[in-house]
């Protein structure tokens, strides 16, 4: 069974969520952590990718200008000190900073990091994410001050800016180093790469600049890294029970031998169930009634009961990953109610008719779909998009399910645009990082890949963005709302994923907190 990863996600945010422990077993030296992912990462480039397991990866080598504790409280990373408002910020670097080459990390190198993510014309995903469009930064080396200006007002500028992944300076000049994950700042760096097998990384005994009062002499530190691919969760259990693995996020049926077991793990919230409709013109979601019958035709929780094993929750907002800024319930009151009959009928009032073999067509078109159906998100997924197919046959619409893997979803939503209905979850941290995605320029120029335009939103999310931080939530709120409402964008259920661990404590945000990883003595 396939391995459940989000498959998208806007920004990895360096926060301790939940913990791990394994009784109060002692501390080892040294030692080896190893951990599953569900598909190979590819480039490891930061600035180029917002693939999940890319950025897992990714958050091991690449260090951050601060970090965030569980309750949100922002410390020091690769900066001592800062200062933002929502049109700029400052960083000051701490001294003695190094890149994995051992040359020092300079804050001209900082600013050309957050300058190229701010160029429209270097096509970062992370622009209009993480930062707006129009950001730029200039140095100082001499104080080791970074200056930001930001191309629009962004209420987090501050995190989000500040959680950038930085690379070195030789990165920067060849990025082909960057897409081997090598030029990084982080806590550990690149030893060995077997593509679809394995990633192996070394910590770097020089990295003193861990969040906060991090010390760099602790005890039970892993001294080696090593991700292994393993698309088939039944392999990555089997292996963690035997010992081969340390960590391995299960969300299928096989967590069940791991929780008999009492195995310990760390339980997050995933924002699973996510329908997505493609506005572009000539698809049938560019008919906001058609939109909105296709979901009326949905028993959503049900559907969402089965894409989670029945281990999930609805959705209340597009964020999911802790500490949420804003809180509130911006999707239950604005879906429709499964209701079939409505359904048909508002169909037959939008003018697509049912024909003689039940299939609903307007002016000559059939009303055909095409649902994009993950295939590294989980096994459920297949089960979830069959329900999804028979559901909305029932109501006349002819549906193709078309499954595509990582690289697949990337050059569907952001290249071909060959589909009508997407599945695809999207990770996300703060209410801003949605904007991108569902307003503004569209592919290639964008990765607005729904082709949504929605006025509210807009309006709302632009009014959010003058505030800082959580003084705009009620805009943020609106802003989700709308998109809902809309049927545009919709978080209908979120999966509770278990990372399983044994012989090691960690914490995590959306993925494992390499800094706060500990072995423990066998």
């Amino acid at each position: 069974m396939k391995r459940a990863v989000a498959l998208l996600t806007a920004v990895v945010l360096t926060g301790c969520g939940t913990s791990a422990t394994t009784g109060s077993q002692n501390l080892a030296q040294g030692g080896t952590f190893t951990m599953s992912v569900g598909g190979d990462p590819g480039s490891l480039d930061p600035a180029l990718t917002v693939l999940s397991v890319a950025r897992t990866v990714g958050r091991f080598l690449y260090g951050r200008l601060i970090d965030r504790t569980a309750d949100g409280t922002i410390v020091s990373g690769l900066a001592e000190k800062w200062d933002a408002d929502v049109t700029s910020a400052t960083f000051t670097l701490r001294q003695g900073v190094t890149c994995s080459d051992g040359a020092p990390l300079t804050a001209t190198d900082v600013a050309a990091n957050i300058t190229f993510v701010g160029d429209p014309a270097n096509k970062s995903p992370l622009a209009g994410i993480q930062v707006a469009p129009g950001t730029k930064a200039t140095a100082d080396d001499a104080t080791r001050t970074v200056t930001v200006t930001s191309g629009a007002p962004d209420a987090f500028l501050l995190t989000n800016v500040g959680t950038l992944p930085i690379v070195c300076g030789k990165g920067m000049t060849d990025r082909a180093l960057l897409a081997k994950g090598e030029q990084g700042t982080g806590m550990f760096k690149i030893s060995e790469i077997v593509a679809n097998d394995h990633y192996t990384l070394e910590r770097r005994k020089d990295f003193v600049w861990g969040p906060g009062d991090w010390k760099a002499d602790q005890q039970g530190l892993p001294d080696k890294v090593v991700v292994r691919v393993i698309p088939n969760e039944t392999t990555a259990v089997n292996l963690l029970m035997s010992g081969q693995l340390t960590a391995a996020t299960v969300a299928g049926p096989d967590q069940e031998r791991l929780l008999a077991q009492k195995y310990e793990h760390v339980d997050l919230a995933s924002p699973l169930g996510t329908l997505s409709f493609n506005q572009a013109a000539g698809h049938p979601g560019a008919d906001p009634a058609v939109r909105r019958a296709l979901l009326q035709g949905l028993d959503l929780a049900q559907v969402g009961k089965v894409l989670t094993n029945g281990k999930g929750r609805p959705s209340q907002s597009a964020v999911t990953v802790e500490p949420r800024p804003c809180t509130g319930d911006n999707v239950t009151p604005h879906l429709p109610k499964f209701d079939k009959a409505a359904a048909t009928t508002a169909l037959d009032a939008a003018g697509w008719r049912a024909g003689a073999d039940g299939t609903r067509a307007k002016d000559g078109q059939p009303l055909a779909v095409k649902l994009l159906q993950p295939t590294v998100a989980g096994p459920t997924f297949t089960a979830t998009a069959e329900l999804v197919q028979q559901s909305w046959q029932g109501i006349g619409v002819k549906v193709e399910i078309a499954p595509v893997d990582a690289a697949g979803v990337n050059q569907t939503l952001f290249g071909t645009g060959a589909w009508d209905v997407s599945m695809v979850p999207l990770s996300l941290s703060l209410p801003s990082q949605l904007v991108s995605f569902v307003s503004g320029p569209v592919p290639p120029q964008g990765v607005n890949f729904g082709h949504i335009k929605n006025a509210e939103y807009e309006s709302e999310s632009k009014q959010a963005a003058s505030k800082t931080g959580a003084d705009g939530c009620d805009n943020w709120n609106r802003a989700e709302a709308a998109l809902v409402k809309d049927a545009s964008f919709v978080p209908y259920y979120d999966s509770v994923v278990p990372t399983f661990v044994k012989g090691a404590k960690f914490t995590m945000s959306d993925s494992v907190d390499p800094t706060s990883i500990r072995m423990f003595s066998s």
